[in-house]
């Protein structure tokens, strides 16, 4: 049971501390308030702390002195009452002591009626007359004097000499000034007087004080914690309006504006956001016109072109057909008109379907679908041109790898990469894995060609870059192969990513989810030989680039190489 209790609190306290962290994380309003708290409390306890020590100083001097004078004018008193006692023997003396050691007051300071000092005689160490005996005004007196006062006493009787203690006044131990000195009674040898003083009045003045500086300090932290807020919350209102703003741009609110009040430096603030949002508005336009506009000529030339490249296509099949009746030169010259049309048609497809993603208007018919089936389809209708440049395409693929997928657009991103791998294997084979995990679908394509070279991982997906302009193509492409490929991911919510080190070929990898709009939490193909380096899961965000960090590794370990990327289709 108690066990359990205080699980309970340790979990409480660890969801309160982790609370307060976010909040201080979060909140600037919340830190300088608490910073300020903090600084207002460590300065008035120092200050506090400073003067109560100032204070306890001079009350313990003024009551030192009074006491040591006091107890110099009690030493008097029974002394001369000794000196002049009619009789000498030992119970007139004690009585005597009895009398002196009678409950007194402070004669020599105000009291508060409570406070009452105590007198104690006590022989001497070197006394060799007949003792009288201790005698005190309370019983049990005789033990608040330290042994270090009475050897003090001892060591110069001829002086008074004081220490502080402590003595019991209505049951409690405060503070006490003890005084002792040396008196001489006739008949009975040196005896050691002392006076215990407590120090009542001190205390309590102590105490009011204390309190007071408490009471003080507490309200001092209030109201300065109370100013830092109201001073803060003036400070951070604008910020967080500003945020709020910010964020309401983001979402595409762009006549989101701040409002200004006022000639300070917040409102000069605003003013100038709300001037770098009427900027960002005007450039967001002018970049919306010309993107609509290159849009709308790309997709107009592209349907342009459809019509004379159709009778240039009738043409040239016919001319092709018929190139066993012309000369050798023409013949060839035959084959590569017809090969160039091929390549001519591909790239106005490939430039519409561009122009729909950028117009926003591509779409993706979900359909549950096996991507072992879709490999297989691709390894088909890719063993000829394997064959033809010697190199082995090896699918990995021991269970269903099943997803909601337009099977054509998957299908296009994986003829891209076996495509890109065949072409730069150089001979050697080509490795085609399939697997699946509870969250996400994946299939890798890993060659050991050429590889990926440094520093072009930002760049392998954009539209007809080439990493390396000299290298021969010996596959016909576009130029657009990953730039649609990777929009096709994006329509699946997927990720596409590469890895790749010079000399040691490359590797990419496409995830898809296993269901709509669920996340990707780990895809289940590894990306790189060792993926304690690239990482297998991708972090949050819609981050869809091969080589940064985003990707789940370092930029230098996965950078495209030579024209393969920018040639694929």
């Amino acid at each position: 049971m108690i066990e359990r209790i205080w699980r309970s609190i340790e979990r409480l306290a660890v969801r309160c501390a982790t609370a307060v962290a976010r909040l201080w994380r979060r909140s600037l309003h919340f830190r300088v308030v608490v910073i300020t708290v903090f600084l207002g409390t460590f300065v008035a306890l120092a200050l506090g702390t400073y003067m109560y020590q100032r204070i306890a100083t001079g009350l313990t001097a003024r009551a030192t002195s009074i006491g040591e004078q006091q107890a110099l004018n009690e030493r008097d008193y029974a002394q001369s009452l000794f000196n002049n006692a009619p009789r000498t023997d030992i119970n007139s003396l004690r009585a005597i002591g009895l009398q002196i050691a009678a409950p007194v007051t402070g004669t020599g300071r105000e009291s508060d009626g409570g406070q009452h000092d105590r007198i104690v005689i006590m022989r001497s160490v070197d006394n060799t007359f007949p003792p009288l005996g201790i005698i005190s005004t309370e019983s049990g007196d005789e033990r608040l004097i330290p042994a270090s006062l009475r050897a003090a006493v001892q060591k110069d009787p001829t002086h008074a000499q004081l220490q502080i203690g402590t003595a019991p006044v209505n049951g409690k131990m405060i503070p006490a000034v003890i005084v002792g000195a040396r008196i001489v009674i006739p008949n009975a040898g040196n005896y050691d007087f002392y006076l215990v003083s407590p120090m009542t009045a001190e205390t309590q003045m102590l105490g009011i004080v204390r309190t007071s500086f408490l009471l003080g300090g507490l309200a001092l932290t209030l109201l300065l914690a109370g100013i830092a807020y109201l001073v803060t919350r003036m400070v951070v209102s604008p910020v967080r309006d500003a945020a709020h703003v910010s964020e309401r741009l983001t979402a595409g609110a762009l006549n989101e504006r701040m409002q200004v009040s006022g000639e300070d430096d917040l409102a000069r603030l605003a003013t100038s956001f709300n001037a770098m949002a009427d900027s960002l508005q005007r450039q967001i336009r002018q970049l919306e016109d010309l993107s609509k506009l290159q849009q709308r000529f790309t997709s107009d030339v592209s349907h342009e072109l459809r019509t004379p490249l159709t009778t240039i296509r009738m043409a040239s099949d016919m001319i092709h057909a018929s190139r066993s009746d012309f000369t050798a030169p023409v013949a060839r010259s035959a084959e590569l008109l017809s090969r160039e049309l091929d390549r001519f048609e591909t790239l106005l497809t490939d430039l519409l379907e561009i122009s729909r993603f950028d117009a926003g208007a591509a779409t993706a018919s979900h359909e549950p679908g096996d991507l072992r089936d879709i490999v297989e389809r691709v390894v088909d209708g890719c063993e000829s041109l394997a064959a033809a440049q010697g190199v082995r395409l090896r699918v990995h693929a021991r269970r269903p790898a099943v997803a909601p997928m337009d099977a054509r657009r998957i299908e296009r991103i994986v003829r891209n990469l076996v495509t890109n791998a065949i072409e730069h294997a150089e001979h050697k084979p080509v490795d085609i894995t399939v697997a699946a995990n509870p969250t996400a679908v994946a299939v890798a394509v890993r060659d050991y060609g050429v590889g990926l070279r440094e520093g072009d991982a930002e760049q392998v997906f954009n539209r007809f870059w080439r990493a390396d302009p000299a290298r021969a193509r010996t596959i016909g492409g576009t130029g657009l192969g990953l730039s649609i490929s990777l929009e096709d991911a994006r329509l699946h919510d997927g990720w596409l990513q590469a890895w790749g080190e010079p000399g040691n070929g490359a590797c990419f990898r496409l995830t898809l989810p296993v269901r709509a709009g669920q996340p990707i939490v780990r895809s289940p193909v590894t990306l790189a030989p060792d993926d304690s380096s690239i990482g297998i899961a991708m972090p949050r965000g819609n981050s869809l680039t091969m080589g940064t960090p985003a990707a789940g590794g370092p930029v230098g370990h996965s950078d495209p190489g030579g024209e393969r990327w920018r040639s694929a289709r």
